[in-house]
């Protein structure tokens, strides 16, 4: 689609956009501002201004009523993309092997060195690269529990643990729990990805 000249396109990038259902709320939202959504993507949007321009203060007060942001400098950006990197290798790719450790993925994705996302990361979230990466395998492991699909050996093997008890230490030592009084308490008490 050609954009009539005068007509203003552009990309906004948005914290806490983390899922599939972000993107269809989102939509219809900015649809409903008057935007037209060219592209739609994990903390990004692509939109098309109608003839009166909706402001970016408009904009931010409608998504940060509903949790989320627009993101402004380059270094809040690139934390998002890291964000968004991370949730789409725990949460939705079920391939959590040993690219999360070495990053190379986040190093392959973002196009930047390992070092630099992490301090970009650890300055602006107050938690370092690693331990943000830890917490969402874990509620990922919390869910696969919950599914009652899987085996631990099987959540250790797919979620990249090299024993049952390094993942059953690691859940303990994030959750306080131990995987058994995990499975026995209430459950409801998650966290949702966009909080960690």
């Amino acid at each position: 689609m050609d954009i009539p000249s005068g007509i203003k396109s552009e990309v906004l990038h948005i914290k806490n956009m983390v899922c599939n259902c972000c993107k269809i709320f989102l939509k219809e939202k900015f649809e409903s501002l008057g935007l037209h959504v060219r592209d739609i993507s994990l903390g990004k949007v692509h939109i098309i201004q109608p003839e009166k321009p909706i402001s970016h203060e408009t904009i931010n007060y409608m998504l940060k009523y509903y949790g989320f942001e627009l993101v402004h400098s380059r270094e809040d950006k690139i934390v998002e993309e890291i964000k968004v990197a991370v949730i789409e290798l725990v949460h939705h790719l079920n391939n959590v092997d040993s690219i999360v450790r070495k990053s190379d993925y986040l190093v392959e994705k973002l196009g930047l060195s390992y070092q630099y996302l992490s301090k970009v990361f650890s300055e602006h979230e107050q938690q370092t690269l690693e331990k943000y990466i830890i917490l969402q395998k874990i509620e990922r492991i919390k869910h696969l529990i919950d599914s009652e699909e899987f085996t631990l050996s099987e959540i250790a093997y797919m979620m990249d643990y090299s024993s049952v008890q390094y993942l059953c230490n690691q859940f303990k030592s994030v959750t306080g729990f131990t995987v058994s009084q995990y499975k026995e308490s209430d459950r409801s008490e998650k966290t949702g990805i966009e909080f960690l």
